[in-house]
């Protein structure tokens, strides 16, 4: 009990309160309530126009790249700072920066990229003009990414790309992709790999929509019919993209926890049992629904504090390891049971059939909440499988801290 007290009390010097104020004050004022009510929503559909006003805003406060170092455009912020930024914009219901640029690209381009590079990616990155998408996965290669197919041949200065990537979040919008392509099949899967990134509308590539069970649109499949890829724009060296991916992913697995936006969701769930007609009282008086409220809350607040421990320990974020695959595992399992219970406290009001949200703004019956719920619910069955399914996770933890 102890060493959980002093991890929190880590987080309130009279200088980290007064900064926690400054971002609250600054989203109050700036987060515009159309985007704010999508991210309520629990939505991860946001349009092109969504995520780069909102990264404008920030970018207006130096906020939009909160992660990389000052020489680059960052905040030079601590870890502490970093974690309240990212705790204040889940809580207000706003969305994060452009995540596969600044969370994911940009500090792997600052880590393995040259001057060129780094000149050449980042400055896109951080006005908000330049929109990336991933391509990792294909569709034989998802949990098991090391086992990849879709070539890139090299042919002087140039690669030429054949196959295809899916799952493609953001796709049917980004201006570039960062991807790995096989590269050589000789020796270990893992080692054959190359980092590139790519101009999205070069001739050759194809993209095809995925409308997922919500009846959204934010993943596709990407087809490459010899796309040619300067070699300027690999990163890292030849076949040598594993690293790079591993460092990648590591940043994407602790993101998926999403501790802090799983917290925005108990709260709004609390709220809904606290105006939904249960008996004589309202939901949250009814015992076994309380009872489970409450278990979902200690888990969370278990988990919060596992978070903050595995930040704030000894080497902090950047000594994360198997870790990252702890909070993953454990982060969407955690999202999933407070979905089920958002579920079951709209009953029989849910829409399973939700189509537009948009057109179908009213609801004949019961809580406002009833016409997106059923939409959240099926949308997060997918993060306990992307950035690599918990159960490859769970395979992680028992070799690398179980030493099984």
């Amino acid at each position: 009990m102890s060493a959980s007290f002093d991890v929190r009390q880590h987080l309130e010097t009279r200088e980290l309160c007064a900064f926690r104020a400054e971002v609250r004050d600054f989203i109050r004022s700036n987060l515009p309530d159309e985007i704010r009510a999508k991210v309520a929503e629990e939505r991860m559909d946001l349009t092109r126009e969504d995520m780069q006003r909102w990264h404008k805003i920030l970018q207006s406060k130096g906020w939009g790249c909160p992660s990389w170092p000052v020489a680059h455009g960052g905040t030079g912020w601590s870890d502490e700072q970093s974690y309240i930024f990212e705790r204040e914009i889940a809580l207000a219901d706003a969305p994060r920066p452009m995540v596969f640029g600044t969370g994911m690209l940009g500090p792997t381009a600052i880590e393995y990229g040259t001057e060129e590079q780094k000149e050449r990616i980042l400055p896109g990155i951080a006005s908000g003009d330049v929109v990336w998408c991933q391509g990792f996965s294909e569709p034989n290669s998802g949990s098991d990414l090391a086992s990849l197919q879709t070539r890139a041949v090299r042919d002087g200065e140039r690669y030429v790309v054949n196959g295809s990537k899916i799952w493609t979040s953001d796709g049917h919008f980004a201006d570039r992709m960062f991807g790995l392509f096989r590269t050589d099949s000789s020796g270990r899967k893992q080692q054959g790999i190359t980092f590139l990134t790519l101009d999205m509308k070069v001739p050759g590539i194809t993209v095809t929509p995925i409308i997922t069970f919500d009846g959204g649109h934010e993943v596709n499949q990407v087809f490459f019919e010899d796309v040619e890829v300067p070699v300027e724009d690999r990163l890292g060296e030849e076949h040598d993209g594993w690293k790079l991916a591993k460092y990648l992913l590591g940043m994407e697995r602790f993101g998926t926890a999403e501790v802090s936006r799983s917290m925005a969701s108990c709260k709004r769930l609390r709220e809904l049992a606290c105006r939904i007609p249960a008996g004589e009282g309202m939901l949250i008086d009814d015992r076994d629904f309380a009872r489970r409220m409450a278990e979902a809350e200690t888990e969370l607040r278990a988990l919060e504090l596992t978070e903050m421990r595995f930040l704030f320990g000894p080497g902090g974020a950047d000594a994360l390891g198997a870790e990252a695959s702890m909070l993953k595992v454990r982060g969407t399992e955690v999202q999933h049971l407070l979905l089920e219970l958002a579920m079951e406290a709209v009953a029989h009001h849910a829409r399973v059939d939700v189509g537009d949200l948009e057109e179908n703004a009213g609801c004949p019956a019961g809580p406002g909440e009833a016409r997106y719920v059923s939409r959240a619910y099926f949308n997060f069955r997918k993060t306990a499988i992307y950035s690599g399914s918990n159960e490859i996770q769970k395979n992680i933890i028992a070799k690398a801290v179980l030493g099984l």
